[in-house]
C-alpha cells in the first residue's frame, strides 16, 4: 500500500501543476447580479476616466510640503501620463495645475497631498505590485532619495505611502504570502511537539505526519489540474489554510486508528491480528467523521459569496484524501514499524511482558488499569454533570449576543502597514471618505432634478462632486460623494440603502418613471455593503444545510433520532459558547473591537463539523460496549477507552487553529481563536462530560428506535 501512495503521488505531481502554481488572488467575490457590481458595469461604460482600480498616493511632511516637493510630485504625474506604468489607465494630471492651484488641494495645514493613479480592474495583484514598484523606482530618483521607504511619518522628512484599494490589496497579499511559509512551519512543528509530548515516540509523531504530506502530495496536483482547467478557483488563503486543516484534521484521524492500535497490542500477539482488529473497529467512526466533514463543507458550495464558495473543494478534496490516507497508508506504515511504532514505551500482553520479564532476571510489571475518574463522575452524578456543563455552556454562549462585526479589511492590518498609515493621514487630514468615495448615478431620463441639492444636505455626506454627463447616455449623471465617516465601516455600508432611497426619491418627485431602476450606486462602501447582504444570505442557507446533513448521517451510522437530536444539539451549543468566550477573549483580553463578519459562517462550519468527529468517536465505543454490558458501565469505559485519544486529538487540532493567532492579520487571529476555542470545548467539556451525561439519563431511550439488547445494570466500580 506504501508503494501505491508513493507510485500515485509521484504520478500526479508529474502529470498535473501544483496547486501553489495556479492560484489567483483576485477573483471577485460577487456575483454579476449584485447592485454594486451592476454599478461598476454603469460607472465603466458611461465614465471611462473612473474606469478601474484606484491606488491613492500620500504624499506627507511633516511642518509642511514644501514647493520643491510638489515640484518632484508633478514630474512624476508627468512620467505617469507619458510613459504609463504597466496596467495603469489613469492618472491625475497634477503636472498641468499652476503650484497655486495645485496647493489648494493640499491638506489645511498643508502637509499632505492624496493623489490618485487608476489601474486596470483586470490586473492581478502581482501586476498591480510591480508598477508601484516602478512607480517607487521613479519617485526614488526624482526625490533623490525614497520616501517610500522612510519609516516615520511624523519625522519631518518627506514621505509616501499608497493606500487605496489598491494598496489593500497589495498589502493584504503580501501578508498573507509573506506568512505562508512560517505558517506551515510552524503547524508541522506543533503538531511534531505535541505528538512527541503525549506519546513520547518519535517513530509515532512522525506516522501522522508523513500520511499528512502523502496526502498533501496527492491532493495539491489533483487542486492544481481542476484550476488549471478553470474547474475551481483556487486563492492563497484557503490553500494556506487547507494545509493547516489537513495537518489538524488530519492528525486527529490517524491518532484514531493508532490508538485502537496500541490498545490491541496490549490484547492480541500478532501485530497483524491486531491491526487488522483494529481498522475493522475503528473505519466506520474515521470514515463516517470524515464524511461528516467533507459534505458539511461541501454545503459552501451553495454561497455566492466568492470566498466562501472557493473554500469548498478544496477543503473538502483535501479531508477526503485524508480519511482515505488514514484508512490505507497508516495501516501501511504501522504494519511496516509494527509494535516498534511505540518504541521505547512498546506495547505489549501480558504474556510477552512475563517472558521479557523472565529473560530479563525480574518479575513482570503488573499492567496499568485507568481509573476511569471521569467516567466515574459523569455515572454516578450525571444530572450534576449535565446542569453544570450546561450552565457554563450557556453562560459563555450567552456573550455570543454581545460581538459586533466589521467588513473593514483595514482594521486587519497591522498598524504600521503602508496602506493603513496612509488611510490614517487621510482621516487625519482630510475627511476619511476621501479613501474611497461613493459614485452614485442616476438615470434622469432627460428630467430635470435637484439630487444635487439633496445630497449635500445629507447628514451624512461631507462632500458633493461636480455631477457628469454618461459617455453613452447623457441622461446619466454621476455624483462622487464624500461620506464623513470610514468608508470601510459598518456605519458607512448602513448608509448605502438610505442613500438609495434618497435618490430614488428625489427622481420619482422629477417624474421619473421606474426610479428603483434608474439609481446605480458603486465603490468600496456599496461592495462592503453588498459582501454583507450576501454573506447574511449565506449564513442563512448553509448553517441549516449542514446541521441537516450532519443529522442525516448520524441518523443513518447510529439508527436513533434521540441520539442524534441530543449530539447535534450540543455541538451547536459548543459552537455558540466558542463565539461567546471568543469574543470575551478578543474584546475583553486583546482589546479587538469587532470581529470580520464572514468569521461566524468559517467557525460554525468548521466547529460542527470537526466537534462531531470527537462525539461519533466515543458514541461509536460506548455502542459497541452496551452490547455486551450495562449502560452506564459501557459509558465509564467508552468515555475511558477514548479519553486519552480524543484529548490528544483536540489539542493538536486547537494548536493548528491557534499558530493562525500568530499571524499579523488580524481576521485570522479572530478566526484561529474561536476555532481552537470551540475545539477544546468540545474535548474537554462536550466530548466527556455533556455527551456521557445525557446519554446516562436517557439510559435505552437513547437508542431509541434502535434495537438494542438490555444488559442488566450492575453497580458501577467508584475506583478512583
Amino acid at each position: 500500500m506504501l508503494g501505491i501512495w508513493v507510485l500515485i503521488a509521484g504520478l500526479l505531481n508529474m502529470l498535473w501543476p501544483g496547486v501553489n502554481k495556479e492560484t489567483i488572488n483576485n477573483s471577485p467575490n460577487l456575483a454579476d447580479s449584485k447592485p454594486s457590481v451592476q454599478a461598476e458595469a454603469v460607472a465603466a461604460r458611461e465614465f471611462p476616466n473612473g474606469k478601474g482600480l484606484p491606488a491613492l498616493i500620500v504624499w506627507h511632511r511633516e511642518g509642511g510640503l514644501r514647493d520643491e516637493d510638489l515640484l518632484h510630485i508633478q514630474k512624476l504625474t508627468e512620467q505617469a501620463e507619458g510613459s504609463p506604468l504597466p496596467e495603469q489607465s489613469f492618472v491625475v494630471p497634477l503636472h498641468k495645475a499652476p503650484l497655486p492651484a495645485l496647493k489648494a488641494q493640499l491638506s489645511t495645514d498643508g502637509s499632505t497631498l492624496a493623489a490618485p493613479i487608476l489601474f486596470n480592474a483586470s490586473a492581478e495583484t502581482d501586476q498591480l505590485k510591480e508598477s508601484l514598484v516602478q512607480f517607487k523606482s521613479r519617485a526614488a530618483a526624482e526625490f533623490g532619495s525614497d520616501p517610500f521607504a522612510v519609516e516615520n511619518t511624523a519625522g519631518g522628512e518627506m514621505t509616501a505611502r499608497v493606500t487605496g484599494p489598491v494598496g489593500i490589496s497589495i498589502d493584504a497579499t503580501g501578508l498573507f504570502k509573506n506568512a505562508d511559509f512560517s505558517l506551515l512551519m510552524s503547524t508541522v512543528v506543533l503538531v511534531l511537539v505535541i505528538l512527541l509530548l503525549i506519546y513520547r515516540s518519535p517513530i509515532l509523531a512522525l506516522i501522522p505526519l508523513i500520511a499528512v504530506g502523502f496526502a498533501y502530495g496527492v491532493v495539491s496536483p489533483i487542486l492544481g489540474i481542476m484550476a488549471h482547467k478553470g474547474w475551481i478557483v483556487a486563492d492563497s488563503q484557503s490553500i494556506s489554510i487547507m494545509t493547516v486543516l489537513l495537518f489538524g484534521a488530519g492528525t486527529d484521524y490517524c491518532l484514531f486508528l493508532i490508538s485502537r492500535f496500541r490498545q490491541l497490542l496490549h490484547e492480541e500477539g500478532s501485530k497483524g491480528k491486531a491491526l487488522k482488529r483494529a481498522i475493522t473497529g475503528s473505519s466506520g467512526a474515521i470514515a463516517m467523521s470524515g464524511f461528516t466533514v467533507v459534505l458539511s463543507l461541501f454545503a459552501l458550495l451553495l454561497a455566492e459569496y466568492g470566498a466562501y464558495h472557493r473554500f469548498a473543494v478544496p477543503f473538502s478534496i483535501s479531508i477526503l484524501i485524508m480519511f482515505i490516507a488514514s484508512l490505507t497508508l497508516v495501516p501501511a506504515l504501522l504494519a511496516i514499524f509494527g509494535r516498534a511504532s511505540f518504541w521505547p514505551f512498546v506495547p505489549r500482553t501480558p504474556e510477552m511482558e512475563q517472558e521479557r520479564a523472565r529473560a530479563k532476571g525480574r518479575s513482570a510489571r503488573e499492567p496499568h488499569k485507568s481509573r476511569m475518574r471521569i467516567g466515574s463522575l459523569v455515572v454516578r452524578r450525571p444530572w450534576a454533570v449535565m446542569l453544570v456543563t450546561v450552565l457554563v455552556l450557556g453562560v459563555l454562549a450567552s456573550f455570543s449576543s454581545q460581538i459586533k462585526y466589521t467588513y473593514d479589511l483595514l482594521s486587519s492590518f497591522p498598524k504600521n502597514m503602508a496602506s493603513r498609515e496612509g488611510f490614517d493621514l487621510i482621516g487625519q487630514q482630510f475627511s476619511k471618505g476621501e479613501l474611497a468615495p461613493v459614485k452614485l448615478m442616476v438615470d434622469t431620463q432627460g428630467q430635470a432634478t435637484d439630487l444635487e441639492g439633496k445630497l449635500a444636505q445629507l447628514d451624512y455626506v461631507d462632500q458633493v462632486g461636480k455631477p457628469q454627463k454618461g459617455k453613452m447616455n447623457p441622461n446619466i449623471i454621476s455624483y462622487d460623494l464624500q461620506l464623513k465617516m470610514n468608508p470601510y465601516s459598518m456605519e458607512a455600508m448602513n448608509h448605502i440603502p438610505d442613500l438609495r432611497a434618497a435618490a430614488e426619491q428625489s427622481l420619482a418627485s422629477s417624474g421619473v418613471s421606474s426610479p428603483d431602476q434608474a439609481v446605480w450606486i458603486s465603490g468600496a462602501t456599496a461592495t462592503q455593503y453588498d459582501t454583507r447582504v450576501t454573506g447574511d444570505r449565506d449564513t442563512r442557507i448553509i448553517i441549516p444545510v449542514v446541521i441537516g446533513l450532519i443529522t442525516l448521517l448520524l441518523l443513518i451510522y447510529l439508527r436513533s433520532v434521540v441520539a442524534t437530536v441530543y449530539l447535534v444539539l450540543t455541538v451547536i451549543l459548543s459552537y455558540f459558547s466558542a463565539l461567546g468566550l471568543g469574543w470575551v477573549i478578543l474584546h475583553y483580553g486583546l482589546g479587538a473591537e469587532a470581529i470580520q463578519g464572514a468569521i461566524p459562517l468559517y467557525s460554525f462550519v468548521f466547529l460542527v463539523a470537526l466537534g462531531e468527529d470527537y462525539n461519533i468517536f466515543m458514541i461509536s465505543s460506548i455502542w459497541e460496549k452496551r452490547k455486551h454490558m450495562p449502560l452506564k458501565q459501557a459509558v465509564k469505559e467508552g468515555v475511558s477507552e477514548t479519553g486519552a485519544v480524543i484529548t490528544s486529538a483536540g489539542i493538536i487540532l486547537a494548536g493548528t487553529f491557534a499558530v493562525l493567532a500568530s499571524l499579523p492579520i488580524q481576521v485570522l487571529v479572530h478566526f484561529g481563536i474561536i476555532t481552537a476555542v470551540g475545539v477544546l470545548l468540545d474535548t474537554f467539556i462536550v466530548r466527556p462530560f455533556l455527551v456521557p451525561a445525557i446519554t446516562v439519563l436517557l439510559g435505552r431511550w437513547a437508542f431509541w428506535p434502535g434495537k438494542h439488547e438490555a444488559v442488566k445494570e450492575r453497580p458501577v466500580s467508584t475506583d478512583m
